[in-house]
This record gives C-alpha cells, structure tokens and sequence, in this order.
C-alpha cells in the first residue's frame, strides 16, 4: 500500500457529491468554507448540487466529477460532500490509471467506503476516513483530520470512553470503514485485504440482529480471523430497527460486538471516535498503527 501524499495549505481540493444529495445549499456553503479553513482552494464539481431521486444527480454526473478531479494533475485531492448511498455504483468506471499516474487523497466516509476500498484494490493507495466536507466539523475532529491530511502527527491517540472487549497489543494495516458497504463489496473485485489488518468498523441505522448477521458473514468467510486487531466505533440509531421485529426480546449492541470479539480472539476495543458522531477521528487507511487494547490507544505510525 502506498501512502496518500499529504494535503498542504495551498491545494486546489475538488468537492464531489459521489452519493447521495445535499439536502440544503447552506452544506455546500460549509464545505467551502471548510476547505479554505484548511488553506485550500476549494474546486465544486460540476454536478455536486445535482438531485435525483437519493443521488446526487445522474451516475453519469456523479462519476464525471470524481473522474474530472482524478484527471486534473492541479487537483491535490478529492473531498466527498457527503455520504448517503450511490458510490458503490460508481466505482467500475472510476478512473484508476489516473489515480496511479497521480496519487492524491480522497476524504470521505460512511458510504464513501466503497471509494476508499476500491482506490486501495485497484491502486493499492491509502485514503482518509474522515468527516465529509460538509459537516461542522468539531474542534477535535478538526485536530483529527489537520493531521491526517498533513501526514503530521497522530490523528487517532486515546480512546478513553472505549471499552476493552479482547485485551492484548497488535500492529497492522489501517483499513475498514462502513461494516454494511464492507458486507456490500465481499465477493467482488473490490473486497479490501483482510490479512493482517487493523480493522475499524462503524454503521448508522442498524438493529443490533442486522449487525449481527453482518459480522457473521465476515466470520463465516474467515475475514474476521485474518485481521491483527478490530477497533469498533460508533453504531448510532441502533434502535429504528427494532430486534423486536423477529418477535423476540432484543439483544443490546454491547452483546453482539462483544461476542463478535470474543470468538475471533483478536485484540478488540468498541466505542473508539469514529463513525456518525460530531468528535470523530480521521483514519488514514492503508498506513500502519498499533491498537492497545489495555491501553484504549490507537497509534498511527510515523
């Protein structure tokens, strides 16, 4: 894996809707806003205040955008307005050549999970979990990803909150994201590499039974059991859909996680700052870390 090249005050950084649509003018407003709060140029694409349906426009625009951005040597990285749903159905026609030929960053998360797996299968280049470009972004989420795109210091750290569900120490290869689009990519072209990773998992909208099955389907195809580590952060609005929907009691999110740990054996933690949450860490995939477990800490190598 390479590393992404770090992000300096003075970039020009293309703003893309990939997915789903801005709800409000006043987002794309913020991103821009955001951008140039880092230093940078902010450049909107073309079709990023388009609509349809739950896209941010037509995939034709959509990818034209990410591809436009890729093509453009005076771009140095790409910055995803939002997540949402619809990047899955753009990444047989991303550019990659391009991507190779010129290496730049690519933020986002959620369902930008699939733009970040499929750069790394097909470019074997690391990417940046982190907020999209429209959020309001927290002090320390601010911190987090200043980090991250400046490859300057740690972005992650302590975890004080988190819970140890596997102690233990393990090294590896930052990679993860959305646990459904993670789901979603098993068995195709652009499955992330497993082996020897730090796994870090998050989701939104997700019953405790519909994570379960999720984690299962990692488990059962031996996924699981090949990473060094699992870091599980944020699984928010857990309860819209109830367990109570298979007619029985529930099971808490804490039971699922912990039992998902347990017979994987690896070094585990839940709760560490990522995921749909306003303090999130930014997660330079594809660079090494070190999880402790013991010590709630997770360490971005230099």
């Amino acid at each position: 894996m390479r590393p992404y090249p770090p992000i300096p005050p003075g970039a020009r950084v293309a703003l893309v809707a990939p997915a789903g649509p801005l709800k409000m003018p006043v987002d794309l407003d913020r991103a821009v806003a955001n951008a140039r709060t880092f230093g940078w140029e902010p450049v909107v694409g073309e079709h990023a205040r388009d609509s349809e349906a739950y896209f941010a426009g037509a995939d034709e625009g959509r990818l034209a955008d990410v591809n436009a951005a890729l093509r453009n040597d005076n771009i140095a990285a790409v910055w995803c307005l939002r997540g949402g749903y619809g990047a899955m159905r753009l990444i047989e026609g991303i550019d990659y050549d391009a991507l190779r030929r010129n290496p730049k960053a690519i933020i986002g998360y959620s369902d930008i999970t699939a733009i970040h797996c499929a750069v790394a299968t097909q470019c074997q280049l690391g990417s940046i979990h982190g907020p999209t470009a429209r959020s309001t972004l927290t002090p320390f989420s601010e911190r987090s990803l200043r980090a991250a795109v400046m490859r300057d210091g740690d972005p992650c750290g302590e975890a004080p909150k988190a819970k140890v569900l596997v102690p233990g120490r393990a090294r590896g290869r930052l990679m993860g994201g959305n646990l459904a689009l993670l789901c979603a990519l098993h068995g195709t072209p652009f499955e992330p590499n497993y082996e020897g990773a730090i796994l870090v998992l998050e989701d939104v909208n997700e019953a405790p039974y519909r994570v379960e099955r999720m984690l299962l389907q990692l488990r059962l195809s031996g996924a699981l059991q090949q990473c060094a580590a699992i870091a599980f952060g944020s699984f928010t609005n857990a309860g819209r859909t109830s367990d109570r929907t298979l007619g029985g009691t529930t099971r808490s999110m804490d039971e699922v996680l912990l039992e998902a740990a347990e017979i994987v054996g690896v070094p585990c933690l839940s709760g560490i700052p990522v995921g749909h949450i306003d303090d999130q860490w930014s997660i330079p995939l594809g660079l090494d870390a070190e999880l402790d477990a013991d010590q709630k800490r997770l360490t971005v190598m230099p």
